[in-house]
């Protein structure tokens, strides 16, 4: 029932997930660190360099010595695929065929590559502790999640806490859109069973003081518009007032999508009405965080934010598209630029879309509005490269909002708080299809300056212990749910 308190007991829970975390993971997490296994978008040669089966190695390894009865830990394969690893705990009662109630975990092992700009004494590849904060790439995105997810069923173990049939699955292409993943699930679909209960550790947090669970995520449109206004560069002396720049041509054609002045999407296409649940789920984290929404960003100089309204802040990063040019083509570095008309331009565009948005239309509305009626008649082409829908969460169930309550108060001192997260897990949309009947814990480590995707990237230990607990606890109310 909701009002029932969870039989695990917090305090030493606390302890134990102290000790394991301190002992066994962060040694392993460092090795983790340390090898470069780049999702595959990143490393097409991704087979031949093993980084990914280094890192699959190591977590399998690790996986495989806990002190769980019963634990099956399997490395799946499809041909031409990133493997995943495929874990399996039955229920306390010894329940185990795909039929019992089931909950499943997930997280993922692939990494984004190192990028520049790690501060001083950092690095991607190179494990740095200071204080509570591991530094590293993929140590919070997301190679924690396995060793988080045992660790939650070794402390109901340790205490001999009921909870149900548990399968965890650590993929391998998350970073990649999780192009793999739907093969596995429609594979092993049979074997994993139909989970009441998912639980996500791939998610964010606001602050790094309660527990926080995504309600709601952002969908992606990837591609690249490609300008074409000559057949080669040209000295701009002759040509520059005669032959327009296909860089100001690629500027009009943004201005298609964008108001440059505001970063208001004008696409309609790309547009959602956000539900009204939504709104107050954003006003009640803008009023827990106030001024620490914009603060969590490395602001330049005088920046500040596109609005001071914090509950906009929050619906902007979570439910009204955005665009961003992440990369360039045909741009010489400058010290290498010479006064030439350049051929073309080529700008990698990535568009954030709010969820219950069909992506693929969406997609296909970004392409006609770039491609029609091209200023000059220039050679103009969007390349979709992915679309990636975003998810809206079911509503939460009685007994999981008093289960996050408890768990949140019990390891943090603090309520817990929903929110929508401004990035996109495809696993999300993907599993809320196909069971529709589930709840979701979405939740992560990823807070404030962790800077996932970018460099100085660190776990925060702290939280990541408490949240290994805050997931068992809620496991223990599953179990007990009325």
């Amino acid at each position: 029932m909701p009002g029932r308190m969870t039989a695990l007991q917090i305090k030493d829970a606390l302890a134990s997930s102290e000790r394991i975390w301190e002992a066994e993971i962060v040694p392993a997490l460092c090795d983790y660190i340390r090898i470069p296994n780049r999702s595959p978008l990143f490393d097409p040669a991704w087979r031949e360099g093993g980084h990914m089966e280094r890192a699959v190695a190591l977590i399998e390894a690790w996986c495989r010595a806990q002190p769980l009865p019963g634990l099956e830990v399997e490395v799946l394969r499809i041909e031409g695929r990133t493997p995943v690893i495929y874990m399996e705990l039955p229920a306390s009662d010894g329940a185990r065929a795909p039929g019992a109630d089931t909950v499943l975990l997930y997280g993922h092992l692939d990494k984004q590559p190192e990028m520049e700009g790690w501060a001083e004494g950092l690095g991607p590849w190179e494990p740095v502790r200071r204080g509570d904060k591991l530094y590293g790439r993929g140590g919070a995105d997301d190679g924690y999640a396995a060793f988080a997810s045992l660790t939650a069923l070794r402390l109901l173990a340790e205490q001999k806490v009921p909870h149900a049939r548990c399968v965890v699955l650590i993929e391998a292409s998350e970073e990649s859109g999780s192009v793999d993943l739907p093969a596995y699930i429609e594979r092993y679909a049979a074997r994993i069973g139909s989970p009441s209960l998912v639980v996500c550790l791939d998610s964010g947090c606001g602050n790094y003081d309660q527990l926080w669970a995504t309600t709601s995520l952002r969908g992606i449109l990837n591609g690249n518009l490609r300008v074409k206004v000559l057949t080669e560069g040209v000295h701009s002396g002759s040509a520059s007032g005669i032959v327009p720049s296909s860089f100001r041509v690629a500027r009009q054609l943004l201005s298609r999508l964008e108001n440059e002045a505001t970063g208001e999407v004008l696409l309609d296409a790309l547009a959602v009405d956000i539900p009204a649940a939504r709104r107050e789920q954003a006003k009640a984290a803008a009023e827990a965080l106030g001024a620490e929404v914009a603060a969590a960003f490395p602001w330049a100089g005088g920046m500040r934010p596109s609005t001071d309204d914090v509950t906009e802040q929050l619906l902007r990063r979570t439910w009204r598209p955005a665009l961003a040019v992440t990369g360039a083509d045909g741009l010489p570095p400058t010290r290498q630029a010479g006064n030439v008309l350049r051929p073309e331009t080529v700008l990698r565009l990535s568009m954030r879309i709010p969820p219950r948005l069909d992506a693929r239309a969406a997609s296909e509305a970004l392409r006609r509005a770039l491609e029609a009626d091209p200023p000059y008649g220039a050679q103009v082409s969007f390349e979709a490269e992915g679309a990636g829908a975003g998810w809206d969460a079911p509503p939460l169930a009685p007994w999981l909002d008093a289960a996050m309550q408890r768990a949140s108060q019990a390891a943090f001192g603090r309520p817990a708080v929903s929110w929508g997260e401004g990035g996109t897990i495809p696993f999300m949309g993907m599993l809320g299809e196909r069971f529709p009947e589930a709840q979701f814990l979405i939740t992560g480590v990823l807070g404030p300056h962790s800077n996932a995707h970018g460099p100085n990237e660190f776990l925060h230990l702290t939280v990541a212990k408490k949240l290994s607990v805050c997931v068992a606890s809620v496991l223990a109310d599953h179990r007990t749910r009325g």
